[in-house]
């Protein structure tokens, strides 16, 4: 038996493979450029400030789960394949974020071309994923109700945050800057599939158990990245640094990362 005949899945990952590859080269293509060109890459300061320190993330950050997560699965480990829908969601995550907020230029093409092979390769994967197996390997080894409730409480909070941004400018008849409206546009398209996937995780539904950890995994890591871009943008592109800022994410971070680290603990047991 090879190690991934182990693994809780229907048919072969081998499509899931081939296009989470092409999203990590995409990815690797696309920071390392906004990084030696970014006046030709970026042409306005507000994209610079906002995406140069983003790049290096996602080389830091983004590209280490998505292959770890790869190999882990290939190895077997039913972690890697329950992260791996969860990485590819960080990166669809920021590639919504560049979509909305880039000039129609090679670069958006790209990260356009990461979003579509994000999304395709994650429902495969989750459509290979056999539910009631991870269900019954989970039930009772993880912490459910914490987590799905955390996943509902942060997913909440965030929508209405974002619902209220765009209220406000509407009632305003503020224009919001391109940047900011674009991550406004992937906290509303993403945001509420945490919602989504907390309520089935509260009530042990099968696909519950399946999103689950590839939700807090994308939210914990996204958590991470954004306190590590909140250090390196003021270094690299002259941002302010914002200290108080820095702690407040941290914080609403450990609400992620405490339910995140138990349910680890349960998968790992399994």
């Amino acid at each position: 038996m090879t190690p991934t005949e182990s693994l809780p899945i229907t048919r072969s990952l081998a499509p899931a493979y081939i296009s989470s590859l092409a999203v990590a080269l995409l990815m690797a293509t696309v920071s390392v450029a906004g990084l030696l060109y970014q006046t030709e890459v970026y042409p306005s300061q507000e994209l610079a400030q906002s995406f140069v320190a983003n790049d290096l993330v996602n080389l830091i950050i983004g590209l280490p789960i998505l292959l770890g997560s790869m190999w882990f699965a290939r190895s077997g480990k039913l972690i890697g394949l329950l992260f791996w829908p969860g990485a590819l969601f960080f990166g669809a995550y920021n590639a919504i974020i560049y979509v909305f907020a880039m000039p129609l230029d090679w670069a958006f093409f790209g990260y356009l071309m990461i979003l579509v092979l994000c999304l395709y390769a994650m429902i495969g994967l989750l459509a290979s994923i056999d539910g009631t197996a991870v269900q019954e390997r989970l039930s009772g080894r993880v912490t459910e109700r914490l987590a799905g409730g955390v996943l509902v409480g942060l997913g909440t909070l965030f929508l209405l945050r974002t619902l209220g941004e765009f209220a406000n400018a509407i009632v305003s008849q503020t224009a919001l800057p391109d940047t900011e409206l674009a991550l406004l546009v992937a906290d509303f398209l993403i945001i509420p599939t945490w919602v989504i996937g907390g309520v089935l995780l509260w009530r042990r539904q099968a696909l519950g158990y399946v999103g689950g950890a590839g939700l807090l995994f994308q939210g914990s890591m996204l958590f991470i990245g954004l306190i590590v871009w909140m250090i390196l943008a003021p270094l690299m592109t002259g941002a302010p640094f914002v200290l108080t800022d820095v702690i407040v994410i941290f914080i609403m971070g450990l609400i992620c990362f405490i339910p995140f680290g138990l349910f680890v603990r349960g998968v790992a047991k399994a």
